[in-house]
């Protein structure tokens, strides 16, 4: 039993290193710098729209990537080579943006993107060992846990950034900007230190190992057809999968383009990175409340109460005038996104036929991903057009709305029945063709 604790541990500590990605590259830290710094040269607003347009190229790269990258590592049982694989090219990305200098807005754009690809390509990996080290009845907390990890460890190198981009003398560094530049490296540094204890502790599942007489990139193409025909099967799942589909892109909207908007609307920059790092920590103990109030009342009910609150983050952001707001808003989405993300992840989980993990987690990756496309382009697109991105934020309400409609139709317990019911049929005895 210590043994499996000891992996769950390790498999949460890789959260809890990448995380920094995503706290100090997505959400705080780069995308200030982005405006005020590698963007100076041009209006304000535009920099905001090329920023969007950057979290759009960065996730149709990685939406295109994800499924073909599930089905591989199901067939290949290779899920630990290419997380390590995906996770490097995000740790070197991170330490190459200490590069990025004034008017380096390309650059900038084209770190970020190789980073975030690396950062999702891993977490198709990552999110595949979940029903590996973690049963049926362990799934909701483990994936919590990941999370809450997450939270901690994002939390915490941010903190330390934030300490050092206010007080650059303290840790010897001679301005803001170059205080900031070190933050970047930083965080691959964090991220390859907590990746240690999963690349050593988890180990891949035995299987057969398969000849093969195509690369995997056919392989990977054909098994993601396979994968879209399958899914017609696990009719809950799907339904499921577009409501997140939706919702999910509106979550991962206000995370990537908040710190930009608050900018723009004239929020100072440390006003900015200390709303985040308050995210962060009100994140810690509300993604647990909402792991035990699923078990209270069910994840898909839970999972619906952050979806309204949600609601009510994007009509307040409209309104948002004040780094008062920005801070209570702050509190706000600290409280429901982890709950939103860990929820929606074990409700995936549960209704995964069992020999298919990382295949339709692959998918899982792709749904989200595909979708995390529109709400950046037309955050962007909406601001641009208008001149004002408080129409840009006000247009996310769509995303929660139709999915909290389409999210009514789920019916998770049938889903679970759905997948045991395919991956085991009693009494049927499957027989290859020679």
């Amino acid at each position: 039993m210590g043994n499996k604790k000891k992996i769950q541990r390790s498999w949460m500590l890789y959260d809890f290193g990448n995380s920094a990605f995503a706290t100090t590259i997505m959400a705080a830290v780069l995308p200030v710098y982005y405006s005020s710094v590698a963007a100076s040269g041009l209006e304000e607003g535009l920099a905001t729209s090329y920023w969007g347009y950057s979290q759009s190229i960065s996730v149709l790269i990685v939406a295109v990537l994800a499924p073909i990258l599930g089905a591989i590592s199901d067939f290949s049982a290779a899920k630990k080579k290419f997380l390590q694989f995906f996770a490097f090219m995000g740790i070197i990305a991170s330490i190459l943006l200490f590069f990025v200098g004034e008017g380096d807005y390309i650059l900038a754009s084209v770190l970020f993107i190789v980073g975030s690809i690396g950062f999702s390509g891993a977490n198709v990996f990552y999110d595949g060992f979940l029903p590996e080290v973690a049963t049926k009845d362990e799934i909701d907390r483990v994936s919590s846990g990941g999370f809450a990890y997450g939270y901690i460890g994002g939390g915490i190198l941010l903190a330390i950034n934030v300490l050092m981009i206010l007080n650059p003398g303290w840790f010897g560094l001679p301005d803001t900007e170059m205080s900031t530049r070190v933050a970047f490296v930083t965080v691959g540094i964090w991220w390859l230190i907590f990746s240690i204890p999963l690349i050593k502790n988890i180990k891949e599942e035995k299987k057969v190992e398969v000849k093969r007489d195509r690369s995997y990139v056919a392989i990977g193409f054909s098994r993601v057809g396979n994968t879209f025909k399958e899914m017609k099967q696990y009719k809950q799942l799907l339904i499921f999968l577009l409501a997140f589909w939706l919702y999910n892109d509106g979550i991962s909207t206000i995370i990537r383009m908040a710190t930009v908007y608050g900018s723009e609307i004239g929020i100072a920059q440390n006003d900015l990175i200390v709303a985040l790092l308050i995210t962060q920590f009100v994140g810690i103990p509300f993604t647990f409340f909402f792991g035990w109030l699923a078990s209270v009342i069910t994840a898909k009910k839970a999972l619906n109460i952050t979806l309204f609150v949600y609601l009510g983050i994007v009509i307040i952001g409209y309104f948002m005038t004040s780094a008062l707001h920005f801070y209570i808003l702050a509190i706000v989405v600290g409280m429901v996104q982890g709950g939103a993300q860990s929820l929606s992840r074990s409700i995936f989980g549960r209704m995964v036929p069992a020999n298919k993990h990382a295949e339709f987690f692959g998918f899982y990756g792709i749904s989200s991903k595909f979708a995390a496309v529109i709400g950046p382009f037309m955050f962007a697109f909406v601001g641009q057009v208008t001149g004002s991105s408080r129409l840009g934020i006000v247009s996310l309400i769509v995303f929660f709305i139709a999915g909290i409609i389409i999210l009514r139709f789920v019916d998770v317990e049938k889903g679970m029945q759905d997948a045991e019911r395919l991956t085991n049929p009693k009494g049927v005895v499957e027989v290859k063709p020679k």
